[in-house]
Formats: structure tokens, C-alpha cells, sequence
């Protein structure tokens, strides 16, 4: 009996310790969070307040009165990139918008001044009149520190939901895609998180909560996203918003000729069986002139191709597209090596890059 008893005794204690566990447990486990689920809820903390929500709308004439009425044309995503009101979002976001407002975190709206587009690169610039209180601005990263497998974390306003978080991984770098000039964009990188519509323009951060690429497009037949969704390097972003702000455009330097166009390029190139970068006219008096550089010149039969850009400073130069990425590299004022063929001779042309004309 005493033994009876005792085995009692100790089958309660345990039944009592366990409940007792078993709650203090339950406590414990609603409180816990895992390492990364702890990074993901303080990069979204820090960085949510300078992502903010872009509308934009057209003026269009009404069908039956012919007034000009304001008509919703999209939304996007953008962030705060200074503290004197400069917005940075994507080209396609605000596009053709007659007016485009700025939504902040606290809901408060703003209307938005167009500052400066680049649509090769599909990047815009606005500026909002807004408190300096309520300004965010977003910390800047380094995309070249970037590798395959490290977490990213998108934040934007898909479908019009109120910031959103989604997380992924670099799922490759160096990525081409096009823009909506059918120039390429380079060096993007492309991740698993999921970018949907409303997403564009907004911030692709690091598990350091830094700003390291900018959302800009999905590859998806339904438009939703699919896990592959790509994003333009802050690196990128760091050279072109500074001249966006102050001169409205970028400053990519000129040769100081005269090209076709893609489309007529790709003809020639096509039909004559040439690889380079014709060129149509030479600047009246400028270096490339007097060094004696060729554009096309009339025939009997035509017009006889002149010099063909081949090279600029040892790097390839194979298409229009090629040419611009390498002279985005250098800034007014450079001196360049360029070596182009003319016929079966080859020469080569010091240039000093010139301003882009106004």
C-alpha cells in the first residue's frame, strides 16, 4: 500500500509540473522568435517609414462635355531619399502623369514635383513639400558586396495593399533586362521575393536594413509574381539620382557625332554584315573632325559607309547599347581612346567627351 501510494504521489507531481511547464511553455512560445524572423521585424520597422505610395493621374477630355477630367492612371512604389523631400521611384510609375501624389507611412499625401527622369534606366526623381519630421530617408548599401543566396527583403505597396514585406534571396546578379526604350539595363539583380504590381519603385533592402536595389520589374505571364522578379543596383541608383536632382537628366558625355538610330543600326549591321557603331555625321570643327573621322558620304550608288566605332578605350563596342554603357562610365571631360574601321583600315581617335546638348 505505502508503495501503492507513493507511485500516486509522484504520478501527480509529474501530472502537476506539466501543466504548470506546459503553460510557462506556451508563454515562452508565443514570445519566441527565431534570429532571422527578429531581422526581418526590425528592418521592417526602420526601413517602412521612408517607403511610401505613389499615385498618378492624366487629364483626359470627357467623351460628351469635352472638359478635361482627372483620370487614375496607375500606382507604385517609391522611398524617401533625402530630407529636403526627394522621392525616388520608377520611370514607368509616373510616366506620362499629368499630376502624381506621395502618400507617406502616417497617410498623410503630397503633391509630387517631377524633378528628373531617366528612362533607360527606368528610374524618376520627385520632390514632395513635406515636414522634415516625417522624412525618412532610406540608408544607402553597396550592391557590389552582394552574392547569390543572401537574404533581401522587398517592401512596397502591392496591389495597392499598404506597405508590405515580402523576403527572398539573390537568386542571380549581373541580369540584363530591357527598358521601356529598349535599352539594356545591366548588372541587375534578380530575386525569388515577390514583386507584384504596385511593388515597382520601391526598396529592395539587406538583412542590414540598407537600401542595395530598386524594384522594378517582374517576369510573369499572369503579371503576378512567380519567383523571379529583378531589381536596379543601388550602385547604379548612386550614379544617376545625383544628376537627376541637378540637372533634370543624366549627364552621359558625347562623342561628337551623329548616330542612327537602333532600329536603322540593326538594318545596316544586318544587310552590310557589320559589327560596330555607324557613324552618320561628325561634329562641324570638333576633335573627331579635324582628327579626319568619316560619316557617311553620298555614292552613285547610295551612301558609302563611312567609319564604324569598334572600340572605345579596349572595351568591345558592338551596338549603339554598348557604346552608351561605356561612355555612362566617364564623366564630361574625359579624354577616350576610340578605334573605329573604315573599309579594311583601322584608326584610332583621341577624344575629349563633350557635354550632352540641352
Amino acid at each position: 500500500m505505502i508503495q501503492i501510494a507513493r507511485k500516486l504521489y509522484l504520478f501527480w507531481i509529474v501530472v502537476l509540473v506539466g501543466i504548470v511547464g506546459n503553460g510557462a511553455l506556451g508563454q515562452d512560445y508565443r514570445n519566441f522568435k527565431t534570429n532571422d524572423e527578429e531581422n526581418n521585424i526590425e528592418v521592417f520597422k526602420h526601413a517602412s517609414p521612408s517607403v511610401v505610395f505613389i499615385t498618378n493621374s492624366r487629364l483626359v477630355r470627357s467623351y460628351y462635355s469635352l472638359n478635361p477630367q482627372e483620370v487614375p492612371q496607375g500606382s507604385g512604389s517609391g522611398f524617401i531619399w533625402s530630407e529636403d523631400g526627394y522621392v525616388v521611384t520608377n520611370y514607368h510609375v509616373v510616366q506620362q502623369a499629368n499630376r502624381v501624389t506621395v502618400t507617406l507611412q502616417d497617410g498623410s499625401t503630397y503633391d509630387a514635383t517631377p524633378v528628373g527622369f531617366e528612362p533607360n534606366k527606368d528610374l524618376a526623381v520627385l520632390k514632395i513639400d513635406a515636414p522634415v519630421a516625417k522624412l525618412v530617408p532610406v540608408r544607402l548599401g553597396d550592391s557590389s558586396l552582394l552574392e547569390v543566396g543572401r537574404k533581401v527583403i522587398a517592401i512596397g505597396n502591392p496591389f495597392g495593399l499598404d506597405t508590405t514585406m515580402t523576403v527572398g534571396v539573390v537568386s542571380a546578379l549581373g541580369r540584363e533586362i530591357d527598358s521601356m526604350t529598349r535599352r539594356k539595363i545591366r548588372d541587375v539583380i534578380q530575386t525569388d521575393a515577390a514583386i507584384n504590381p504596385g511593388n515597382s519603385g520601391g526598396p529592395l533592402l539587406n538583412s542590414l536594413g540598407e537600401l542595395i536595389g530598386v524594384n522594378t520589374a517582374i517576369y510573369s505571364p499572369s503579371g503576378a509574381s512567380s519567383g523571379i522578379g529583378f531589381a536596379i543596383p543601388i550602385n547604379t541608383v548612386k550614379k544617376i539620382v545625383p544628376d537627376l536632382i541637378k540637372y533634370g537628366k543624366v549627364q552621359t558625355p558625347v562623342l561628337g557625332v551623329s548616330l542612327f538610330s537602333q532600329a536603322q543600326a540593326d538594318y545596316y549591321r544586318r544587310t552590310e554584315g557589320i559589327e560596330g557603331v555607324i557613324v552618320l555625321d561628325v561634329l562641324a570643327d570638333g576633335e573627331l573632325d579635324r582628327q579626319g573621322m568619316r560619316g557617311l558620304t553620298p555614292s552613285l550608288r547610295g551612301w558609302l559607309i563611312g567609319d564604324v566605332i569598334i572600340a572605345i578605350d579596349d572595351t568591345q563596342v558592338r551596338n549603339e547599347d554598348d557604346l552608351i554603357t561605356v561612355l555612362e562610365n566617364h564623366r564630361v571631360g574625359d579624354t577616350v581612346t576610340l578605334m573605329s574601321r573604315r573599309g579594311n583600315q583601322t584608326f584610332e581617335y583621341e577624344v575629349r567627351l563633350l557635354p550632352p546638348p540641352d
